[in-house]
């Protein structure tokens, strides 16, 4: 496949999935080339903010279009300081990857953290509430522009679905991937879709806030 330099990596993915379906006798070899390129153990983090609905229906959709972009403008320091990579923002949903779980946790007590100030000082109407959902895994990580994987989707659904507001949950992967002297969680069941699904709610850090030894 003769890509230019400069071709994005979405565009590589849709030509090998392009071949893949085109050429069903090479499909090991392409599916080999796949995970050579983009393959990535990774801890995921998804954000989903509250109150979409409610908001719009009473502020009309600018009004919460500036608060996502509030969102995205408070959330990306809170990412970016603990390691993490922001992938991608889809309508009031964040995206993002981090090299260990604990990183990620860390990133979302910042977000929330982040959050709390801006809610300190803007009226009650733009305030930012959001549930997260972290997981733990073999990814394909499509450069900066997407992710997909088993941890993706359950932290999608955690995040999305099952938190509330302030809530962060992990997935079975991810807290077994964690120090467990780090943090104290509890563990939920939750039935949905047909499915079940156990997780990890976030209820407190295991040292002082101040001092959180190297990352």
């Amino acid at each position: 496949m003769n890509l230019n330099p400069s071709t994005s990596n979405r565009t590589i993915l849709k030509r090998l999935l392009e071949q893949r379906n085109q050429q069903p006798d090479r499909v090991d070899d392409i599916d080999a080339h796949i995970h050579r390129l983009f393959d990535r153990r990774a801890a995921v983090l998804v954000l989903d903010m509250s109150g979409f609905s409610r908001l719009t229906q009473e502020f009309g959709i600018i009004h919460y279009l500036a608060m996502i972009e509030q969102m995205d403008s408070s959330t990306r320091p809170a990412v970016e300081g603990n390691g993490g990579t922001v992938i991608k923002q889809e309508a009031d949903n964040l995206f993002a990857i981090f090299e260990t779980t604990r990183r990620a946790v860390e990133g979302a007590l910042d977000i929330l953290r982040a959050f709390e100030a801006v809610n300190a000082a803007v009226p009650g109407n733009r305030d930012l509430y959001g549930s997260l959902g972290i997981g733990y895994g073999d990814l394909l990580v499509i450069g900066t522009e997407d992710l997909y994987g088993d941890e993706m989707n359950l932290a999608c659904k955690l995040g999305e679905d099952l938190a509330n507001a302030g809530e962060i949950l992990l997935t079975g992967d991810a807290h077994a991937s964690l120090d467990p002297d780090l943090f104290d969680f509890e563990r939920r069941t939750y039935e949905t879709s047909g499915l079940t699904i156990e997780a990890h709610r976030f209820v407190r850090p295991r040292y002082d806030l101040e001092d959180r030894r190297e990352l």
